[in-house]
């Protein structure tokens, strides 16, 4: 062979060993590439299923809190006597200390002495809630005469300077005549004032009230805020007080439960409230 034929075979090689050469170099390369992006993407995968799982943790957590925000329950009273310092020492030595306070609206003779402006800044400076009663009728029946009722109970509130948004109970004792047209005057009225409609009362199967509730109109209903006083118990310390079982009407704001009647050691009756009642009271 010459030497011009060896090197044109040698140049001939060379030429086919450098492509050969820089294509698996270029190869390896990518494919180095392509397993860290692989690798990241694989991390960044991981990294979307631990915040998906972090945030599915977040929401039952907050889920759990405000299911337990919504079921909270206060412990008070209601008294017919004004709650002044001797009562309200009584009932927190013997009893504990209140979050609500059932007061009444103006005097009725021989059953109940009025809430004034002095009794209610007591309360407020002890960090108790006032719930409003409204009790001067015996007969709950007719439209017009729940208007006229409930016309009363918003001149006693403001003469009290009650603020706007809370509720007043209306009374309604198991003895009373009671019919729903009585009740919807009662929830028109006050619905359409600055205050909100609620009832007081007995509200057992078979009852009155609780048939002339039902016979309401369905919005009426829906928005009118419920004290009941079933089932019975006997009236209880704030520590030993039974879990929160009120019976009343299925499409009212079931919010407040009095189970417990004139105790022995303080002129009070023992209640339960939801937390959702005290944006109604004052």
């Amino acid at each position: 062979m010459s030497k011009k034929q060896l090197y044109y075979l040698l140049g001939f090689g060379l030429l086919v060993i450098i492509p050969l050469t820089l294509a698996i170099f270029l190869g390896t390369s990518s494919d180095g590439s392509d397993s860290s992006n692989g690798n990241n993407s694989d991390q960044n995968g991981d990294n979307k299923q631990d915040e998906q799982k972090d945030g599915q943790n977040n929401d039952q957590e907050n889920g759990q809190k405000d299911e337990q925000k919504e079921q909270k329950i206060y412990w008070g009273v209601d008294s017919a006597s004004n709650s002044d310092k001797n009562l309200y020492q009584c009932t927190a030595d013997n009893f504990g200390k209140p979050s609500v306070w059932g007061r009444y609206l103006g005097d009725k003779e021989g059953v109940s002495i009025g809430l004034d402006k002095d009794e209610a800044a007591f309360l407020h400076d002890k960090d108790v809630q006032i719930l409003l009663i409204y009790n001067h009728f015996t007969d709950a029946t007719g439209y017009d005469h729940g208007v006229k009722e409930a016309e009363k109970a918003i001149e006693y509130a403001k003469n009290l300077d009650v603020p706007e948004g809370v509720a007043i109970f209306g009374d309604i004792e198991p003895s009373f005549p009671v019919d729903s047209a009585f009740m919807e005057g009662w929830y028109d009225t006050l619905a359409d004032s600055n205050y909100e409609p609620g009832f007081y009362g007995v509200y057992d199967k078979g009852s009155a009230l609780l048939e002339a509730y039902n016979a309401m109109k369905e919005k009426a209903q829906k928005n009118t805020v419920v004290w009941t006083a079933q089932p019975q118990q006997e009236p209880t310390t704030k520590s030993n007080a039974p879990d929160y079982n009120p019976q009343g009407p299925e499409n009212a704001m079931l919010y407040g439960w009095q189970y417990g009647i004139e105790a022995e050691q303080c002129s009070i009756d023992t209640n339960l409230f939801q937390n959702e009642l005290l944006d109604y009271l004052w």
